[in-house]
């Protein structure tokens, strides 16, 4: 007989405020820049998931503070849905943020996630006064093709702040999707929400809706594994 999971309640005090190509031709990379391969990505054909992530430029301030956190989920919630491109739940970091995105193509995937990340730019630049680039070189997605894969990626993503050992005041990380995550194994009553719109888009593929739970729910002490 299974144990009962008792009710918790995870409070999250969000603020009520808001010439035709040839050989080696080309700029070459440098800096921080040459860190990720520009090799072709992995194609996407249908409607396929992907895990994104997207490194800060060195010396940019950290983004888990209550005021990027504002900036970033007003930017996730007026990019998530567009191109054929969803954005469905995210993990941000001091220096990186983690994506699970859903396309129709490679088309829609590229078009999509460009559009964010300039809008994000865009709004970070305007927080902290500064100009110029803010990711350090284009993202880096890796295509999700099973159910244990996406259920990897969720818990990889919800629970990344244990993974970079921070501090978390409450049981759910308040700079990750957790809040509007419906596959819980725990049953929360999370408070603070009242007047915070909804930053990511509702999953529609299959993987990421049903088929993931056949390998269990996911439970809020849930911590990644070291290489993902």
């Amino acid at each position: 007989m299974s144990r009962k999971v008792r009710p918790r309640q995870a409070e999250l005090p969000f603020p009520n405020t808001w010439g035709g190509p040839r050989k080696n031709a080309g700029r070459k990379p440098k800096g921080e820049g040459a860190r990720v391969r520009h090799a072709p990505r992995e194609d996407v054909n249908g409607r396929e998931r992907a895990h994104v992530s997207v490194k800060l430029r060195r010396g940019l301030p950290s983004l888990r503070t209550l005021e990027v956190d504002r900036v970033l989920r007003n930017a996730f919630e007026k990019g998530c849905d567009r191109f054929g491109f969803r954005l469905v739940h995210y993990s941000v970091q001091q220096d990186h943020i983690h994506l699970l995105v859903e396309a129709e193509d490679g088309k829609a995937l590229a078009r999509g996630m460009q559009g964010l990340l300039i809008r994000v730019a865009k709004a970070l630049n305007k927080l902290w006064q500064h100009a110029g680039s803010v990711f350090a070189d284009r993202f880096h997605s890796r295509l999700l093709r099973t159910a244990r894969e996406v259920r990897n990626a969720l818990v990889y993503l919800l629970a990344n702040a244990r993974k970079h050992r921070q501090e978390l005041a409450q049981v759910l990380d308040r700079f990750a999707s957790g809040p509007w995550f419906d596959g819980w194994r725990e049953t929360l009553r999370i408070r603070g929400m009242d007047g915070v719109r909804r930053p990511v888009a509702l999953a529609r593929t299959w993987l990421v809706t049903t088929g993931w739970r056949r390998w269990g729910l996911i439970s809020v002490y849930a911590a990644p594994a070291n290489g993902t």
